[in-house]
């Protein structure tokens, strides 16, 4: 298996990897607290499920940083782009309700969990402190997928979110990976 990237001279697989998911947690953390912001209008259920989700992306964009550091690397130049397009996101989902952030939390960690799959692969072997931060976090998207995953019951809405969010998704991560 490989993953497509364009690397800068002396720059790493893992390397970009990192920096990469690092600015997707980012966009995460921007678009469960847009979502929370919200949520206390449109799905106070869900504000407790909000919060423990905000606290795991965190420690994971925590995760993250402190490998980038340790490389005496920068973080992504996407990772402003995450913050902004997670914003966005969060804001309108959150203004849809209890369902659309149920339905972008599956979208998005659908198309993360795949993308961390095929980067554990890659890396066990070629960047073993890499993958052990990427291992660390897959139990939490896996749980933050789940969850969200039981609380639906298809629909219109539903499907274009699946189709919408995780194709941005996708967008986002190949951008990111050949900048």
């Amino acid at each position: 298996m490989t993953i497509a990237a364009r690397l800068a001279p002396g720059e790493t697989l893992g390397d970009r990897i990192l920096r990469v998911d690092h600015a997707g947690e980012h966009g995460a953390v921007c678009t469960y607290r847009m979502q929370r912001r919200l949520a206390r209008w449109t799905a106070p259920d869900m504000l407790a499920q909000i919060d423990e989700f905000i606290a795991h992306e965190q420690r994971h964009r925590a995760l993250f940083a402190t490998e980038i550091a340790r490389r005496g690397d920068r973080r992504c130049p996407s990772y402003p782009v995450c913050a902004v397009l997670g914003t966005m996101l969060g804001f309108v989902t959150g203004l849809l309700g209890a369902r659309a952030i149920a339905a972008t939390t599956v979208a998005i960690e659908r198309v993360v969990l795949r993308h961390l799959s095929e980067q554990l692969a890659v890396l066990r072997d070629s960047d073993p402190a890499a993958a052990a931060i990427i291992g660390e976090i897959v139990a939490d998207e896996q749980r933050h997928h789940d969850e969200s995953a039981a609380q639906l019951t298809g629909g219109a809405l539903q499907w274009v979110l699946n189709k919408g969010v995780g194709a941005a998704t996708e967008a986002v991560i190949w951008i990111g990976m050949r900048r």
